[in-house]
């Protein structure tokens, strides 16, 4: 007999020992909801409060050049955003550009980037270059290429490799051509 009443003590307080962990998990989590639903109006007010501050930040880049004590003129300034705010190319207004400024905006204790640290370092190092690119002449040919009475182009260099799905004519893509396009619209297909 002692070794029934044993185990339903310990059954019993085993029941126990769940129940109160149950509960203690549910007034945990209404506690930490009530924490969050609490802290929530300050999470609100300084999320718009950096927002206010970034699109500061962003109104005051480009307007920069506009401010009295800005050393270059607004002329001569583009902007680019990313990784440098501008770059400055002194002497262009006079048609005789004699140096080029890269210009990083920054308001309050902003501080630059790794990005901006690395392009900075780049340029003290005198790591910059003048490189022309020449678009290859096959792209810019105009000869072999018109336009058909609707207005399309009709490149003659292009390669014909398809055929359309519904009457076989030769085009330049998979699918249907243009009048089998426009009929199957009008009929309603």
């Amino acid at each position: 007999m002692p070794e029934i009443t044993t185990i339903i003590i310990l059954v019993i307080s085993l029941i126990a020992v769940f129940i109160a962990f149950w509960i203690g998990s549910k007034v945990g989590a209404s506690r930490k909801h009530n924490e969050w639903v609490n802290e929530l109006p300050n999470h609100r007010k300084e999320a718009i409060m950096k927002s206010r501050a970034v699109l500061g930040g962003h109104f005051t880049e480009n307007l920069a050049p506009y401010l009295p004590n800005f050393p270059y003129l607004p002329t001569e300034c583009r902007f680019i955003g990313k990784p440098v705010d501008f770059i400055v190319f002194k002497g262009m207004d006079d048609k005789k550009i004699d140096e080029i400024a890269f210009v990083e905006v920054k308001s309050g204790n902003a501080r630059l980037s790794p990005q901006e640290k690395n392009l900075k370092e780049a340029i003290e190092k005198k790591k910059v270059k003048f490189e022309e690119y020449r678009i290859p002449k096959e792209l810019t040919k105009k000869d072999g290429v018109e336009f058909n009475e609707h207005g399309l182009l009709n490149d003659k260099r292009a390669v014909v490799g398809f055929f359309c799905e519904d009457c076989g004519r030769k085009i330049k893509h998979r699918g249907k051509c243009l009048p089998c396009n426009v009929k199957r619209k009008r009929d309603g297909r």
